[in-house]
């Protein structure tokens, strides 16, 4: 499935596709959201579930370039070798 064709997708479809398909990899805090990072063939997706509505507003793929980058990689340890 090309990136335009799972961007189409309506969130409850997403949703199962990641859950079924994805393979989660690390879960941030970030301002009201917690954010699931997935791993879905190639591609980073991010799904941001507000705790006050409890409920997932979003899914969208990873922009690499955001300043939330930082937050996952806090998460992320290699052991030394």
């Amino acid at each position: 499935m090309s990136r335009d064709d799972f961007k189409a997708l309506p969130l409850q479809k997403k949703i199962q596709i990641l859950y079924a398909d994805g393979l989660f990899v690390v879960a941030i805090r970030y301002y009201g959201y917690k954010i699931n990072l997935y791993l879905l063939g190639d591609d980073y997706i991010e799904v941001f579930y507000n705790h006050k509505l409890d409920r997932i507003e979003r899914i969208e793929y990873l922009n690499r370039s955001h300043t939330r980058m930082k937050f996952y990689l806090d998460q992320i340890q290699l052991d030394t070798i």
